[in-house]
Formats: structure tokens, sequence, C-alpha cells
């Protein structure tokens, strides 16, 4: 019994000297507010489905589904696509969209997608935007939401409203008006 009261008080001792060690790691700081920014941004995602240089690829396929659709439910893409001023093809490339997106939709044309749209010219050189969203893909304007980014877009949050300019078998441009809330 005695054994066990000493045990008993070595725990506890142990237990609340642990405790005013680990006050280090709650250390709280004061807010400092800074005023948000808003930021409106325009380009173009050119997206190539095939020849000798895609940037979008199938990685994974459902052997599952029965839709005979060219795009079936559980489709997963990789995409590396170039973010440029136009539309036109040798437009001024301004960063890339790189990231996933999986067809969702049984009955429907759905991807959900998360891309990080990184920028590599400019003012945004080395700032990024990261977005992760349901996209409806046969509406003709979508919108789509921006969840984080870092540089400065750090802590933005915001929306991309998303057209397409040219959609054909092996090629995609979208439209982005962006919208951003930022630091």
């Amino acid at each position: 019994m005695k054994r066990t009261s000493i045990l008993g008080w070595i725990l506890i001792v142990c237990l609340s000297t642990a405790a005013v060690h680990g006050q280090y790691y709650s250390k709280t700081r004061p807010y400092d507010p800074k005023a948000e920014k808003v930021t409106d941004l325009h380009f173009f995602l050119h997206e190539s489905l095939g020849g000798q240089n895609p940037t979008a690829v199938v990685l994974a396929q459902a052997n599952i589904t029965s839709n005979n659709s060219t795009v079936p439910f559980g489709t997963l893409f990789a995409v590396d696509n170039p973010l440029q001023t136009g539309p036109e093809p040798n437009s001024e490339v301004i960063g890339n969209a790189q990231g996933l997106a999986v067809l969702a939709g049984i009955n429907s044309t759905a991807a959900v997608m998360y891309f990080d749209f990184g920028f590599t010219t400019g003012e945004l050189n080395g700032s990024c935007l990261s977005l992760f969203s349901r996209n409806p893909l046969i509406m003709s304007e979508r919108e789509v939401s921006v969840v984080g980014g870092k540089g400065k877009f750090r802590m933005a949050k915001g929306f991309a409203l998303v057209n397409p300019a040219v959609i054909n078998a092996t090629t995609v441009i979208l439209e982005f008006n962006v919208t951003v809330v930022h630091y």
C-alpha cells in the first residue's frame, strides 16, 4: 500500500511538471487585423487533350462503370495547363494550373477539381491560388471556389467564373474571371 501511494505521488509530480513545460506550445500572440484586399484577375487556361504534348492525361478510370460516354464516371485526370493572357495559342504565358479532376457525376457531367494556379510573371510571380470545387462541365458559365493561396494571395478566399472559349476534340480553352479577398 505504501509503495502504491509513493508511485502515485511520483506520477502526480511528473504530470504536474509536464503541464508547466507544455505551456510553451499554447503561447498566444495578439491578433493584428490587417486590411483585406480584393483582387480581380482575368486569364485563359489552355488545355491540350492529345497529340505529342498533352497537358491533361487520364490517370485512372473505373472499369465497373456502365456509362459509354467518352468521359465516364470515375475517371481521374492530372493536369498541367498553361495560364495565358488571351485565348490565342501564342498569347503570353503568365503561369500554370496543376492539379487533379475526377468525373464524379453518375448521371451528369460534373467534375470535382483541385487546381493550383501558380503565377510565374510580373507582380504575382511566386504567388498561387488554390481551387477546390464541384465543376458542372456542361454549363456555359460556372462558378468554382477559391479556397486558399500563398504569396500575395495568402489566406485567399473567393470564386472564379469559368466560361468556355474553345472546346473541341483536342483543345479546351477556358476563360477565368477570378475575384479573391486576401491579406
